[in-house]
């Protein structure tokens, strides 16, 4: 392996140094550390509409191009931390356990860091526009 699409695979790093290529999955019960890139275009690609948890590591969440909006669900449940805006060059990092999702402020490149095994998705209740 000498040259991979990080938009079409993920980065697999196996225990031992060993690099591959695979199916990129962004949830599920892929082993190991992955490295993803991914476009968004719209609040969907990033599934903004649901909350997300990674129980088996700490993810990174960098921002090569556009903009995003990190927000974690506060640590008692009850409603949203404020949002942390990221741009080209930032990083932030979710912690192991923490439900979070990303809004998209402008079309963006990203990439996330992490170990996928055990990955929940939960819908997020809708608010009523207007209110908070």
């Amino acid at each position: 392996m000498t040259h991979v699409d990080l938009f079409e695979f993920a980065l697999r790093l196996a225990d031992g140094g060993r690099i591959s290529a695979g199916e990129r999955r962004m949830h599920g019960a892929a082993a190991g550390w992955q490295v993803a890139a991914f476009h968004a275009g719209t609040d969907a690609d990033l599934h903004a509409d649901h909350w997300e948890m990674h129980p088996a590591s700490d993810e990174v969440v960098c921002v090569w191009t556009g903009a995003v909006r990190m927000i974690l669900r506060a640590e008692d449940g009850a409603g949203e931390e404020s949002p942390v805006t990221l741009r080209p060059g930032a990083a932030f990092v979710v912690p192991r356990g923490r439900w979070h999702r990303l809004e998209l402020d402008a079309p963006a490149d990203l990439m996330s860091i992490g170990r996928r095994s055990g990955t929940r998705l939960e819908r997020r209740a809708e608010t009523p526009r207007g209110q908070a």
